[in-house]
């Protein structure tokens, strides 16, 4: 896989408000004069109040109209996804039996022929799916086409609904979301706690970039996630794998996590450029094809940079091999092919800079299998490019 756990340090900051002594101000004025300047200041600092009110109203109105707008827009294209699965067989009262187990997740229409993105983890690989609709109509007729490998670091599946009903299917308009910064305002639509169909939570993003071991309510599943945006849109079990919306109505992102052990208003959401490729495939060709290249990295930051002694503080950095762990450069891999060594440091694709926003992983997911891409490389000191033609990631 083209990934590796990092971990990142965060530097937090704090501000004290300080007031600066105004000193000593003098004024012999009439009594009459400051009376009626006195009046003057309380009608001028009521008139001043009342517009102050007026205008926080009219933006709290405003808002609330455009996440209204949003939610109306948007809803109907996200779904309520339904998964049954069935227990290890108990012994029981009149021998072996088997418990059938409900959970819920969310997902989003993104082909008009009924093509639903939503997160792997949502989607049970031995599960029976169906899918509730934003008007409540249930459609049984559920393919699951395809999830990412167990341990890929994008948590991704797609189904299709094979019978609509006759019911017209509304796709999502798709943002960009490398466009995104901190401090957006964003919405999140899901099946909160399994059971609220279409929540409408509101928040900002608060960092991108992000890695997180995220594991499931057993605590016994974990997985390594990267590249993910926070935010403190309230996100809720449930609302796994459903749209987080950008202030123009486009989505952004695929809400994907929150964190656990009393943490408060921290959730996270896969970038959806992250996955543009996959859904241009799934749409092309009716079936997942998750492209890779074939090396275990590291994503420099100024620490990691430091450790290791590079000029370079940006990009993708080959990891040397150890022994008795993976190769660095996968045997067979399309990396392999186009002469990809140890301690290369990846920096752009395609011109596009490997960075906090795009980590190596996250741009080769936005291409599809068979594509050409270049690669700017630094070996050596020496930046060169190398052309690769990428492959499908061989199944697990």
């Amino acid at each position: 896989m083209d990934s590796m756990k990092h971990s990142a340090k965060e530097l937090t900051s704090s501000a004290r408000r300080r007031v600066a002594p105004l000193g000593f101000v003098l004024l012999v004025l009439m009594s009459a004069a400051a009376g009626f300047v006195g009046g003057w200041v309380g009608s001028e600092a009521n008139r001043e109040g009342a517009f102050d009110t007026q205008t926080s109203q009219r933006i709290v109105s405003n808002e609330s109209e455009l996440i209204s707008k949003i939610a109306k827009e948007v809803g109907p294209s996200v779904v309520s996804v339904n998964v049954t699965t069935q227990a290890s067989p108990q012994r029981g009262f009149f021998g072996l039996g088997s418990t059938a187990q409900q959970s819920a997740g969310t997902g989003f229409i993104v082909g008009s022929d009924g093509l639903i993105v939503t997160n792997r983890h949502v989607v049970a690989e031995d599960g029976e799916v169906t899918v509730t609709l934003a008007d409540g109509t249930e459609l049984t007729d559920i393919e699951v086409v395809g999830r990412t490998n167990q341990g890929d670091p994008l948590d991704v599946a797609f189904l299709k609904i094979k019978d609509t009903k006759g019911k017209d299917l509304k796709p999502v308009k798709l943002g960009d979301s490398s466009k995104t910064e901190v401090g957006d305002k964003v919405v999140a639509i899901g099946n909160a706690l399994g059971q609220f169909q279409n929540s409408v939570t509101t928040g900002i993003i608060s960092g991108y970039g992000r890695d997180v071991q995220a594991s499931d309510s057993s605590g016994f599943s974990t997985e390594t996630l990267q590249n993910l945006f926070q935010t403190d849109a309230a996100i809720n079990q449930g609302n796994s794998g459903g749209p987080l919306v950008s202030i123009n109505g486009e989505v952004i992102g695929i809400n994907t996590a929150v964190a656990g052990d009393g943490a408060e208003n921290i959730g996270f959401a896969i970038p959806i450029n992250d996955t543009k490729g996959l859904i241009d495939t799934v749409l092309a060709k009716g079936k997942l094809e998750r492209p890779y290249l074939g090396v275990r990295y590291v994503s420099l930051t100024d620490d990691y940079a430091y450790e290791l002694k590079l000029d370079i503080k940006r990009g993708a950095y080959i990891l040397p091999g150890r022994e008795g762990s993976s190769p660095s450069i996968v045997e067979g891999s399309p990396a392999e092919k186009a002469g990809l060594k140890e301690k290369d440091i990846i920096t752009k694709i395609r011109g596009k800079e490997i960075n906090e926003k795009n980590s190596l992983t996250s741009l080769i997911g936005s291409y599809q299998v068979g594509e050409e891409v270049a690669l700017t490389i630094v070996r050596d000191g020496k930046e060169q490019e190398v052309r690769v033609k990428l492959e499908a990631t061989p199944k697990l």
